[in-house]
């Protein structure tokens, strides 16, 4: 099974070497890295080139935020199963792929997802907040529940019959996608009971209050508009993340 990873990237130097290498030791046999660059003119493109391996595809060009880079990436995936690694993240060990793909040799199976770890973004081994997901259902949806996004893989036909990314949300074109996926589509997923991305804090949607609350306004947009919930699947969307600041067990 060849899995395509998509890595949309603007002017990140700083973590870009450590996502690539996270990559490049994955112990997977078939792995196809897709990096769609915005034109970053802070040395990441050259790092990328020093570090590329044949695998890896780097189209750099101007584009009209992260989901129209992470759309244009799926397209240009071969792979049988796409899942994204964001330019801040890295995989939690090496075998993570190895594990996502014994998970698809079930041919019901349409997506996989497992655990995540949010780190210091200064001191990647420190746990600032620990997302295990568990089983989905139907019913956790209406609730507000959704699988760690850096974590799900899908067979492309996934996208194929339902759609990527919806570029008219800014923050939440992920939530809103993986409702269309999981409502609408009833795809099957598989659970991985282990933390498979790590994840530095900080990111595109918590990074200032102003953002905090333009996420909140496109979450409960993207539930209105995939007839999953309103007010009270957000609010339980938001209670559900007080549990991940507390210590890992």
């Amino acid at each position: 099974m060849k899995i395509s990873i998509v890595t949309a990237t603007y002017n990140r130097h700083a973590t870009i070497g450590q996502t690539i290498k996270s990559v490049q030791s994955q112990s997977h046999y078939s792995v196809e890295h897709i990096v769609q660059d915005g034109g970053s003119e802070d040395g990441t493109l050259e790092i990328i080139a020093g570090i590329a391996e044949p695998n890896l595809k780097l189209q750099s060009a101007p584009d009209g935020g992260i989901y129209d880079a992470i759309n244009k990436g799926i397209i240009r995936a071969t792979g049988d199963v796409i899942g994204l690694m964001h330019s801040d993240d890295y995989y939690a060990h090496d075998d993570v792929l190895t594990r996502v793909a014994d998970a698809f040799k079930d041919t019901e199976i349409d997506g996989v997802y497992g655990d995540l770890d949010y780190v210091s973004a200064t001191d990647t081994d420190r746990v600032i907040r620990h997302w295990k997901s568990g089983e989905m259902t139907l019913a956790k949806l209406k609730r507000g529940w959704m699988p760690p996004h850096p974590t799900l893989y899908l067979r492309r036909s996934v996208f194929d019959r339902f759609g990527a990314y919806n570029t008219n949300y800014q923050i939440a074109a992920d939530y809103d996608a993986m409702l269309r996926w999981l409502w609408t589509g009833r795809i099957n997923l598989a659970y991985i009971p282990e933390v498979l991305v790590k994840m530095r804090m900080g990111g595109e949607s918590n990074r200032s209050l102003r953002r905090i609350v333009q996420k909140s306004q496109e979450d409960y947009r993207a539930l209105i508009s995939n007839n999953v919930g309103g007010v009270g699947a957000l609010v339980s969307k938001n209670i559900r993340k007080i549990t991940q600041f507390m210590p890992k067990k």
